[in-house]
C-alpha cells in the first residue's frame, strides 16, 4: 500500500504542477491579448492626452480615402497612368513598327517576290493577315506593357484597395458592388483583362454587371483613334497654342462619359435584368508597403500582358484576310468593300457617321488597334483612290494632318462626323477577345449577347441623337 500511496502522491504533485504550468501560460496568452489591444487602441483611438507618433499608414489613409482629396486623387493617379502609357509607348511603338511594318514587311515581300508567289497568295498572306498581325502587336504590346506594370505596382502598394473604398458607396448606390471599381480600372489597360479581374467579386449577380460594362472602359486600343480623332477635329476649333490641351481635354472628356456610363447602366442592370440589392462586404485596407518589382513584372508582363496579347494575335489573323479580301475582290466592276461602303452608308448618314466607319468596325472587331488603318484604306477605295494606300492595304500616315486631308478632303468627314466616331469608339461592340473572354467566364451565351449588343445599341442611340439635334439647329 505504501507504494501504491506514493504512486498516488507522485501524480498528484506532477498534476498540481502541470496546473500551475497551464495557469501561467493561460495568464501570459491573456496578458498578449490584452497588450495587443492596447497597441491597436493607442494606434487607432484618439484621446486627450494622447500624443501618438506619427504614423504613416494612418496619415497617408486620411489624405488619400479623404471625401475632399479622396476623388481628385483618384482621377489625378488615373491621368498620370494612362500620360505614362500613352507618352510612354511611343517610341518603343514607332521602333516595333519600324521592325514589323517597315523592315518585315518588305523582307517578306521580296522573299514571296523572290520564289515566284502569285500576287494574291503575297496579298493575301503578307497585305492581309501579316500586316493585321502586325499592327496589332505593334500598337498592343507597348502600352500594355506599361500600363499593367503601373497598375500592379499601384496594387502591390496598396493603392487599389483604397480606390474600391473611396467608390464603394457610388457602386453600392448603382447596386453593384465596390470591387468593381478594381475591374473597371484595369479595363483602361485591357476589357479582357478587366472582365478577368472581376473574379474577385463573388456576388454572381455584381459580376456579372461588372463584367457588362467594363466595355465601357477605354482601353489601350482605343486611346489612338481617341487621341488621333480628338487632334484632327477638336484642336482645330482652338488656336494653335491650345490645340494640345483641347485634344487632351476632349479626350479625357469621353474617358470620365465612360465611368459615368458604368455607374448609369450597373444602376439600370440592377433595376431590370439583374435585380437584386448590393451584398455587402468586409474591406480590408492592407498596410502600405513596397512594391516587389520581380514579382510585378511577372504577373503584369506574363499573366496580363502576353497572354491577353497572344488571343488578341489569334483574333486579328481573320481580320487582316478579311480587309484584304474585300480590298481585292471585284464584283460588277466594284470591290466587295466598295459595295458594302455604299450599302452601309444611308444607315451611316442616319445615325451620324458613314458607311467607312461602319464597315471599319464590322470587320476590325477582332481588335481596336486597327480601326484607323482600315478606315484610311476604306476610305481610299471609297473615294477613287489616295496616293500611297493599295486597295485592301491597311495604312497609316506619318502626321495627323495628312490624316485629317484624306477623311476631310476624300471622305468628307466634318466636326459632327469626328465628335460621333469618339464617342462610337467609348460605346461599341467589345472586341472579339474580349467577347471571348466573356464567355469564358460567364459560360453563357446570353449574357455574352447582353454584353455584346448592350453597347452598340447606347451608341447608335447617342451618335443618332446628336446628329439629328445638329441637323435641327443647322449645324451639320
Amino acid at each position: 500500500m505504501s507504494e501504491q500511496a506514493a504512486n498516488v502522491n507522485d501524480l498528484l504533485a506532477r498534476a498540481s504542477a502541470l496546473r500551475e504550468q497551464i495557469g501561467d501560460y493561460h495568464d501570459k496568452y491573456v496578458e498578449s491579448i490584452y497588450a495587443e489591444a492596447a497597441r491597436v487602441a493607442d494606434k487607432v483611438v484618439t484621446s486627450e492626452g494622447n500624443n501618438r507618433a506619427f504614423d504613416f499608414d494612418r496619415t497617408l489613409d486620411r489624405i488619400l480615402t479623404s471625401r475632399v482629396w479622396g476623388f481628385p486623387i483618384m482621377v489625378l493617379m488615373l491621368g498620370v497612368v494612362l500620360w505614362l502609357t500613352i507618352a510612354g509607348a511611343n517610341i518603343p511603338s514607332q521602333m516595333l513598327g519600324t521592325l514589323l511594318l517597315d523592315w518585315v514587311y518588305g523582307g517578306l515581300h521580296a522573299v514571296f517576290e523572290a520564289i515566284g508567289a502569285p500576287w494574291w497568295l503575297t496579298g493575301f498572306l503578307v497585305d492581309g493577315v501579316y500586316l493585321g498581325l502586325a499592327w496589332v502587336v505593334s500598337v498592343m504590346l507597348p502600352p500594355m506593357a506599361i500600363f499593367f506594370p503601373l497598375f500592379t505596382l499601384l496594387e502591390d502598394f496598396g493603392y487599389l484597395p483604397r480606390v474600391a473604398f473611396n467608390l464603394d458607396r457610388i457602386f453600392a448606390k448603382a447596386g453593384a458592388h465596390g470591387k468593381q471599381a478594381l475591374s473597371m480600372a484595369m479595363g483602361f489597360g485591357c476589357n479582357a483583362a478587366g472582365v478577368i479581374a472581376t473574379r474577385i467579386i463573388d456576388s454572381p449577380r455584381e459580376r456579372l454587371i461588372a463584367i457588362i460594362t467594363n466595355n465601357f472602359s477605354l482601353c489601350n486600343g482605343r486611346w489612338p483613334t481617341q487621341i488621333l480623332i480628338a487632334t484632327i477635329f477638336i484642336g482645330a476649333l482652338v488656336p494653335a497654342a491650345w490645340s494640345a490641351t483641347a485634344s487632351m481635354l476632349a479626350v479625357l472628356g469621353v474617358a470620365m462619359l465612360g465611368v459615368f456610363m458604368t455607374f448609369a447602366v450597373s444602376w439600370a442592370l440592377s433595376k431590370t435584368l439583374l435585380r437584386g440589392e448590393a451584398s455587402t462586404f468586409s474591406l480590408e485596407l492592407p498596410p502600405y508597403r513596397p512594391p516587389r518589382l520581380l514579382q510585378t513584372l511577372y504577373t503584369s508582363v506574363i499573366d496580363r500582358t502576353l497572354i491577353v496579347l497572344w488571343r488578341a494575335v489569334v483574333m486579328a489573323a481573320p481580320a487582316g484576310a478579311v480587309i484584304w479580301l474585300l480590298g481585292n475582290i471585284n464584283v460588277a466592276g466594284a470591290s466587295l468593300a466598295e459595295w458594302a461602303v455604299s450599302g452601309l452608308d444611308p444607315i451611316g448618314w442616319f445615325i451620324g457617321l458613314n458607311g467607312v466607319i461602319l464597315l471599319a468596325y464590322i470587320v476590325a472587331i477582332p481588335a481596336n488597334e486597327i480601326i484607323i488603318p482600315t478606315i484610311l484604306m476604306l476610305t481610299a477605295i471609297a473615294g477613287g483612290g489616295v496616293a500611297g494606300v493599295q486597295p485592301g492595304v491597311m495604312t497609316e500616315f506619318d502626321t495627323a494632318s495628312q490624316t485629317a486631308q484624306v477623311l476631310v478632303g476624300v471622305g468628307g468627314w466634318t466636326l459632327l462626323t469626328g465628335i460621333n466616331l469618339m464617342l462610337f469608339s467609348l460605346m461599341h461592340n467589345p472586341c472579339s477577345t474580349t467577347i471571348l473572354t466573356i464567355y469564358r467566364e460567364t459560360n453563357s451565351l446570353k449574357w455574352t449577347a447582353v454584353a455584346t449588343v448592350l453597347p452598340i445599341i447606347l451608341g447608335v442611340a447617342t451618335t443618332t441623337t446628336i446628329a439629328w439635334i445638329a441637323r435641327a439647329l443647322g449645324l451639320a
